[in-house]
């Protein structure tokens, strides 16, 4: 497309520079640089010609192919008659042009067109500074999400910070509600056809700009400066497990290697009260796979215990391995039945008991305690996976035989690392693949050597993740959480796990069918800035989705949270659904 010259605004304007209305949603930039909010989205005066030509294949798609306005074109391109007149601004997030709105202060308007001299129709409109909006369009998959909010406060700053005493637009017919609610008057017949009816409407500028960012929950003055991270993993990392992952790498076998593992394997194992702890490549499924391979070893019938998605997984670890078991099986969500497990672990005295501590994919935590007390009774090894509880919640692994974990979750560090807690060191086992051997990867404890290579930032990471645990930080996670789950449950949310089985850590929410899908929500709130767990097939099964307080997450950010997610599910509060344009 041949780049052409655009008007802004006459020399000495308050809008003359592009660079001064360049926003990160409502922040004003004046350094030149683009601004962006924590989900990538930049608010800002249209200034490249690329920019442009995206806005004639939005224009086209909104005003030809959903609302046929104007005829169809081989280019799939729509100039706008003013078009070098035009003042736009728009939403982008990279090279996306996602919405956009323009402004033109020129006579004759578009409306002066279509009804003749608008001062006929305004009240005390002789003499008066006028601009008309127009081409409000936004992506139909982001009309619920930050887009429309934003673009809406940024021109209400334009008309404000411009002088103009009144604003005049055409908006669609069956969008009145939401015109009207931004504060805009109708006069004067509708204008356009059947197919695309427009009712003028006007307001005038007043303090329109505070007015209109209060106006949203999607609240355009204060975004999140960052995504807020609220999955179970990745996790958002705090500042000292970064900086301990960008050191320069060691290799596995020198000394300064060796020293950082005792450390790395001497804090987890204070902060379970373990004996042992072997630290490996991998994610939390290798770490259960080493442990399905121990249990193998016993050559003894065992008991496993589900509940959920992730005590499930364990069936198949245990089938994969050729495990010798009777499941103990319960819906997703469901308490544990201790007396059905004890019934189990009766029938085979001398085995062994596996289970899930937390169940991620429900935020239902298994009662330790008891579950200890039932198979000493009963002398059987209890088993935990324990990847989502661990530096989520007190765990006491005293007393345990074999339990899993990985270096995310509640441990804020990068994810790679498999982690295995023993009460034993084991012989290593040739009848083992080497990799499943728990007792290769506990060799030489004391000294820190490791069988295998092993990134040393990751390991670096993990002792920065695990230097930051303390009892108030599980103390205040569980406090969180308690919290959260009574501000969602007095706005109307189901949730999967019953109060007193639940971690603070992970809160599982049940969401209407006929209200709203899992997996838009979880898409919308993204473009908001809060990334929560809803991609993963069992939780879109469900209609489930998931806020977990894992990693680097405070009260502030979830009090912020908290308006936008409602909004999402009550319709009441959502902007309308429907197209909202401007002719």
């Amino acid at each position: 497309m041949t780049e052409i010259a655009r008007h802004t605004l006459p020399p000495g304007s308050p809008h003359s520079d592009p660079a001064t209305f360049e926003r990160s949603s409502s922040t004003v930039r004046r350094d030149g640089k683009s601004g962006a909010n924590g989900s990538g989205l930049v608010f800002k005066q249209a200034t490249e010609p690329w920019e442009f030509e995206e806005i004639h294949h939005l224009n086209y798609a909104s005003f030809v192919e959903e609302v046929p306005q104007h005829p169809a074109n081989d280019d799939r391109l729509l100039v706008d008659q003013f078009d070098e007149e035009n003042t736009y601004f728009i939403c982008r997030r990279g090279s996306d042009l996602l919405g956009m709105i323009c402004a033109r202060d020129r006579r004759p308007f578009s409306l002066d067109q279509k009804l003749g001299r608008l001062e006929n129709y305004l009240p005390q409109a002789e003499g008066a500074k006028i601009c008309e909006i127009r081409l409000l369009a936004v992506r139909p998959d982001l009309r619920r999400t930050r887009v429309l909010p934003g673009l809406l406060t940024m021109m209400a700053s334009y008309c404000q910070e411009g002088g103009y005493d009144y604003v005049v637009m055409s908006g669609r017919v069956s969008q009145q509600h939401l015109y009207r609610h931004i504060g805009f008057i109708p006069f004067g017949p509708v204008v356009g056809d059947d197919d695309a009816p427009y009712q003028p409407m006007y307001r005038p500028v007043g303090n329109v700009g505070v007015e209109f960012s209060g106006k949203f929950h999607e609240a355009v003055a204060a975004p999140p400066d960052d995504p807020v991270i609220l999955t179970p993993g990745p996790v958002a990392m705090p500042a000292e497990v970064v900086q301990a992952f960008q050191r320069p790498p060691l290799s596995h076998r020198s000394a300064e290697f060796q020293a950082l593992m005792r450390n790395v394997r001497q804090r987890l194992c204070d902060l379970t009260n373990a004996n042992h702890c072997a630290v490996m490549v991998g994610s939390g499924t290798l770490a259960n796979d080493v442990v399905s391979a121990q249990i193998s070893r016993l050559n003894a019938p065992g008991v496993i215990v589900t509940a959920g998605e992730f005590g499930e997984r364990l069936l198949d670890h245990a089938n994969r391995m050729g495990l010798e078991y009777v499941a103990v099986q319960h819906g997703c969500g469901e308490p544990l039945d201790y007396h059905r497990i004890e019934r189990a672990l009766a029938a085979r005295s001398g085995g062994w008991l596996w289970t899930v501590h937390c169940e991620t994919s429900t935020g239902a935590l298994a009662d330790l305690p008891r579950l200890k007390t039932l198979c000493a009774q009963h002398d059987a090894r209890l088993a935990l996976d324990c990847i989502s509880s661990i530096a989520a919640t007190p765990v006491d692994l005293r007393g345990i035989w074999l339990a899993s974990g990985a270096s995310g979750k509640g441990l804020a560090a990068y994810p790679g690392l498999g982690l295995v807690f023993c009460q034993e060191i084991p012989d290593p086992d040739a009848g083992l693949p080497r990799y499943l051997d728990l007792g290769l990867h506990c060799g030489d404890q004391e000294g820190g050597a490791v069988p295998f290579t092993l990134s040393s930032n990751l390991l670096s990471a993990l002792d920065a993740g695990a230097q930051r645990q303390t009892p108030e930080l599980l103390d205040r996670i569980e406090s969180d959480g308690r919290w959260l789950r009574e501000q969602l449950r007095e706005r109307g949310f189901s949730l999967v796990a019953a109060e007193s089985d639940s971690i603070g850590a992970v809160t599982t929410i049940a969401l209407p069918r006929d209200a709203v899908d899992s997996e838009r929500m979880g898409c919308a709130l993204e473009n908001l800035g809060y990334h929560t767990s809803y991609a993963s097939g069992y939780l879109r099964e469900h209609n489930w989705l998931q806020i977990c307080l894992m990693g680097d997450v405070n009260r502030a950010q979830l009090e912020q949270l908290l308006p936008v997610l409602t909004a999402q599910l009550d319709k009441s509060t959502r902007l309308p659904g429907e197209v909202a344009t401007l002719s």
